[in-house]
């Protein structure tokens, strides 16, 4: 039986009301909130052997910074609402595969994210976080306008 519902939080504001829509089909349902911000990175890039022992420091700050600036305040406003299991996680990797792993780990009934507006070139060009969620997820995605 599922035990959670995934948040992906890039800081937008589509993504806040995915969190509160997550909030409340949490509490309904009596499952964890996971709320997850993917900081996007490469493990392919070619770097050199100064770029390689500054890597650690870097992928650390910007972790640090995600917390700060994008779960922290997520947490702190559905916890007034009180009577809410949830944990916060920042991890680094592709979006969508990040996300899918972490359901995995956490044994979603499914994720939740925002549709951010970007422009139909951009879209067609690159993709979406949540297009590539619906092609890689075993479970439901639902995406919050």
């Amino acid at each position: 039986m599922p035990e959670s519902i995934i948040v992906g939080l890039d800081g937008s504001e589509s993504s806040g009301r995915a969190a509160d829509a997550a909030a409340d089909a949490a509490r309904r349902h009596g499952l964890r909130l996971v709320l997850v911000c993917v900081v996007p990175w490469s493990p392919y890039s070619f770097t050199t052997a100064e770029e390689n022992e500054r890597r650690s420091v870097e992928k650390a700050r910007e972790a640090a910074a995600a917390q700060d600036r994008v779960l922290d305040p997520v947490i702190a406003r559905l916890s007034a609402a009180g009577d809410l299991q949830m944990e916060g996680i920042v991890r680094h990797g592709h979006p969508a595969e990040t996300l899918v792993g972490v359901a995995r780990e956490h044994d979603a009934a499914w994720i939740t994210v925002g549709r951010v507006g970007q422009s139909r070139v951009r879209t067609l060009l690159f993709g979406s976080t949540p297009s590539s969620l619906i092609q890689l997820s075993p479970v439901p995605v639902l995406v919050v306008p």
